[in-house]
């Protein structure tokens, strides 16, 4: 693993209940510079892959729980996981054509028989790790969310810089609005986080101006970038996003639930005499929601930080 000793250890999540092929395995990968994690039944890997983010993922086809196959199509559909981290399924037995295109269709980028040649395996496993951290690189240096086609918050950050720059020329306002999503209760399945997420991004949208820059810059956190808006204007923009809100319920198991809505803003009347720049103004909405977040209360909360001394609004 020449071109990658300089990063963290490439880890590897073998999937095999056999301990003699994993040992054999880790054998090989070990002295290479490799990490091995271990997961002996399919629903374990799913657990691990989510958690960890391995380099790659090896699953021998035999399995007790779940077939190779089925653990590839669930790896895939896990938004955790997704399409880029590599999947090899390893067999002690030749497979069908037909096997061999079930895994591939499942998402599995290779089909491999055993024995393993180790030198051929050390090889395919660098340009693996090569390919997944390039494509993890692209992404975190990419101005869009994948998930949600918003900027990412590298290309919200640029934007809003650019924004600012046109507002201190112009003098006029700007505002920053950070804006996060919660289920009510104790709701914690991935398929409603991911449903709140598409939904918050839709509302978003809908709710902003064609000037407005939207990002997403968490996980269920979200940013707007205002030109040309002061306190007033940003109320009115987290009235109307209330109102969608909460007339925008996720359904889940036929049982209509709705989404819980915090948020925190800065907002500068002129922002060349403001004390304050676009980063700082993120910063300032960004802090001003963490507020509103640990403070109980009714479903929709505002903390505002202006350029002026601290205002909370609930």
């Amino acid at each position: 693993m020449s071109e990658s000793r300089s990063l963290r250890p490439p880890v590897v999540l073998v999937a095999d209940n056999q301990e003699w092929s994993l040992r054999s395995i880790e054998s090989i990968l070990g002295p290479e510079g490799y990490a091995v994690l271990r997961a002996f039944s399919g629903q374990q890997t799913l657990d691990l892959a989510r958690v960890i983010q391995p380099d790659v993922i090896i699953i021998e086809s035999s399995m007790h729980d779940m077939t190779s196959v089925q653990i590839c199509e669930a790896l895939r559909a896990d938004p955790a996981v997704g399409p880029s981290i590599p999947i090899v399924v390893a067999t002690t037995r030749l497979e069908s054509r037909s096997e061999r295109l079930a895994a591939h269709r499942a998402g599995a980028w290779e089909v491999w028989g055993q024995p393993l040649d180790a030198e051929l395996l050390l090889l395919r496993l660098e340009n693996y790790v090569r390919a997944k951290r390039e494509i993890d690189r692209v992404r975190e240096e990419s101005m869009v969310d994948a998930a949600t086609g918003l900027y990412s918050p590298r290309g919200l950050a640029k934007r809003a810089r650019e924004m600012g720059a046109e507002a201190v020329r112009r003098k006029v306002g700007m505002a920053a609005v950070a804006v996060t999503a919660q289920p009510p209760g104790n709701i914690a399945s991935d398929e409603f986080a991911a449903a709140m997420v598409e939904q918050m991004a839709d509302i978003l949208r809908r709710c902003s101006r064609l000037s407005d820059a939207i990002g997403r810059v968490g996980q269920s956190e979200f940013a707007i970038v205002a030109p040309a808006t002061e306190n007033e204007g940003v109320l009115r923009l987290l009235e109307r996003l209330r109102v969608a809100v909460e007339s925008s319920p996720i359904s889940l198991g036929g049982v209509e639930r709705p989404i819980m809505m915090r948020a925190g803003y800065c907002a500068v009347p002129n922002l060349e005499t403001s004390t304050v720049d676009v980063d700082e103004m993120l910063l300032r909405a960004t802090k001003a929601l963490q507020y509103a977040r640990s403070t109980e209360g009714a479903p929709m909360q505002v903390n505002a930080l202006l350029d002026l001394p601290v205002k909370y609004l609930q």
